[in-house]
């Protein structure tokens, strides 16, 4: 039996998701237990919860030994608030673990593999139940807790560097900060999601800069850009390029991995 706590270091989800996700596993994957801690569904504003809360929150499921892996109940906002104070209270209960999640989860997955805290992986989280084609999304990540390797990114089948894979807002955020892990000789590869084609542009200046020395990047896919009142003048892979250039980074192409159903999972590492 895998055990798997939720948890919502972010924004909260509805009860009606918690029931959607438990009835498919309950259906289709009875080696897992999913336990889905009562703070997912708290608020505060816009959080699952205060700030102590959510971080109690996390730091119990990550050191309970019962618990195989932390599934990441939504992204949103929130984490960056906490992860530093979390993940300073994670004990050696949380080393075997798996943290699951993408987004705004990113902040902890980084914060993970820099402190080498557990095995932090970018994948579908419990929330993206509510996506068109959602289900799959919630067999992926749970066939891939329960032991299976099916919903791999496809690139990691002849990658041999270590890899990563973050929001590029998120990775933005991380450079200089005490959560930003090493990348040196990783493949990174980065999505995005409802940024004008300005942002992008002004993300990957201030991410690139802070990826001196990695192995290459790979982009996933930028989605619901927002119409400017101009065109921008480039599309994502071109504005990509353009700071792979700029960085002497080598732009490797394309990563199955974005905001939506069909995000494939990624162990960093």
């Amino acid at each position: 039996m895998t055990r798997i706590a939720v948890c919502a270091p972010s924004t909260p989800i509805t009860r009606d998701d918690a029931e959607r996700v438990l009835a498919l596993a309950a259906a289709e994957f009875p080696g897992a237990e999913i336990v889905i801690h009562d703070q997912c569904f708290a608020t505060a504003g816009h959080f699952a919860g205060s700030d102590e809360v959510r971080t109690a929150a996390l730091v119990e499921c990550a050191n309970d030994p019962s618990f195989d892996a932390v599934w990441f109940a939504r992204g949103g906002y929130g984490a960056c608030r906490i992860a530093e104070d979390a993940l300073a209270a994670f004990h050696h209960g949380a080393q075997a673990k798996t943290f699951l999640g993408y987004s705004d989860a990113g902040y902890l997955l980084g914060g993970i593999y820099r402190g080498r805290m557990g095995k932090a992986v970018h994948g579908p989280m419990l929330a993206d139940i509510r996506r068109p084609g959602g289900e799959d999304a919630v067999r992926r990540a749970l066939g891939f807790l329960s032991g299976g390797r099916d919903g791999l990114e496809p690139s990691l089948a002849g990658e041999r560097h270590p890899v990563v894979a973050f929001n590029l807002t998120t990775l933005a955020m991380l450079g200089g900060t005490r959560l930003m892990p090493g990348l040196a000789g990783h493949v990174v590869m980065v999505e995005e999601v409802s940024e004008y084609l300005y942002a992008v542009d002004r993300l990957f200046f201030h991410a690139t800069a802070h990826l001196n020395g990695i192995a290459g990047l790979r982009l996933g896919r930028v989605s619901d850009v927002p119409e400017n009142d101009r065109p921008f003048g480039a599309d994502a892979v071109e504005i990509a390029r353009h700071w792979c250039d700029r960085h002497s980074i080598a732009f490797l192409g394309e990563a199955d991995i974005g905001h939506d159903a069909a995000n494939r999972i990624v162990p960093f590492g």
